[in-house]
């Protein structure tokens, strides 16, 4: 977890990164939260549409019930977030394979995110393709 472990600990700037770590989520989610940050997961592997997967943003890093489960609201919420927050997203390939316009959207409002102030991280785990230039890798 080395990559990750130098985001936690500060070392590493935060941002939207592949990760192709085969740790268990549930080692994930010690460790971030451990480090006294908040965990959210999406497994794109179940989650598939765009309709499934703003619902699991939303479940995993608990917006309230007035979450409208649109672009819109997923950014609303995410800037309303006042905790660090690690989100690793297992599967992303799945939307964005089968709809690449909604996960480019997806993809641009957690970007913005992790561009704004306060610790936003996310992991974009496994292969898929091809991403924009400025998604890095934490391996």
């Amino acid at each position: 977890m080395s990559g990750l472990a130098g985001i936690l600990a500060g070392h590493h700037a935060t941002g939207v990164f592949t990760w192709h770590a085969g740790f268990e989520v549930d080692d994930v989610r010690h460790a971030v939260e451990h480090a006294g940050w908040q965990f959210g997961h999406v497994d794109g592997w179940v989650a598939t549409t765009k309709a499934e997967v703003l619902i699991a943003l939303g479940e995993s890093l608990a917006f309230p019930d007035y979450y409208g489960r649109n672009f819109d609201a997923l950014a609303d919420c995410l800037a309303d977030l006042d905790r660090d927050v690690v989100l690793l997203w297992d599967g992303w390939s799945t939307l964005a394979r089968a709809d690449s316009t909604a996960f480019d959207i997806t993809l641009d409002v957690l970007t913005e995110r992790a561009q704004a102030p306060g610790k936003f991280v996310v992991l974009l785990r496994g292969e898929g393709p091809e991403l924009p230039a400025d998604i890095a890798s934490l391996d």
